[in-house]
């Protein structure tokens, strides 16, 4: 059967004149990424081709967002342009998302897995991040400290007291993410925990939490009883 373009669809298929008529809320996820890319290939209109990666992705956005430039042009009818232009679009989606919780009082686990998974979700190796805030727990700031392997990284207990100081900081947590999606804890995860805490001690310090972040869910020593 010979492929259809879409302009050679039923105007309530072709994405964007849905997304005029019905707004983007009506778009499945592949309708809306063909809308970027704009064109598919010889055999696939752009809805096809999004559809076929997505499937490789197991339907799931977050996954996409972990492609490479040169696993997106694997596919026949995404060259370097396209697949910058998806990567890009995954990158505002997690900005957006980590704009939205920046308010947010960082006094609980909860709040600080809301705040740091758009960061974190789509990584392969760990990564490590302070969280410095006032009295009220509201955020001074969040820097990211080390990037690791694909199971570890480590966190410089001298360095998260320096910029605790710098930044007249109160209360501090620390977390790190899992690419495995385990969020149970290491031995070294225990370990620099006990050694955070009492280096806070020391500084008059209020350590809130470590924060073991993966997609979905988190572990967190303070709601553990840990600490």
């Amino acid at each position: 059967m010979e492929k259809l373009n879409i302009n050679q669809w039923s105007a309530d298929d072709r994405p964007r004149e849905k997304f005029m008529d019905r707004g983007a809320e009506a778009l499945t996820n592949a309708e809306l990424l063909a809308i970027l890319i704009g064109s598919g290939n010889t055999k696939e209109t752009a809805v096809d081709l999004m559809k076929r990666i997505l499937a490789d992705c197991d339907d799931k956005l977050n996954v996409l967002g972990r492609k490479t430039m040169e696993e997106l042009t694997d596919y026949n009818g995404i060259g370097a342009a396209k697949a910058i232009t998806i990567l890009a679009a995954c990158e505002l989606g997690r900005r957006r998302q980590s704009e939205n919780v920046d308010r947010l009082k960082m006094d609980s686990a909860s709040s600080i897995y809301l705040y740091l998974h758009p960061k974190m979700q789509d990584l392969g190796v760990e990564q490590a991040w302070v969280l410095l805030m006032n009295q009220n727990f509201k955020l001074i700031k969040g820097e990211r400290l080390s990037v690791g392997g694909i199971s570890e990284t480590s966190i410089d207990v001298r360095q998260v007291l320096k910029l605790a100081l710098i930044n007249n900081a109160t209360v501090l947590a620390i977390a790190h993410n899992h690419p495995s999606n385990n969020p149970r804890p290491s031995r070294d995860d225990d370990r620099i925990t006990e050694r955070m805490k009492k280096a806070c001690d020391i500084m008059r310090i209020h350590f809130l939490d470590h924060v073991i972040v993966t997609d979905g869910q988190y572990y967190s020593y303070h709601e553990q009883g840990r600490l």
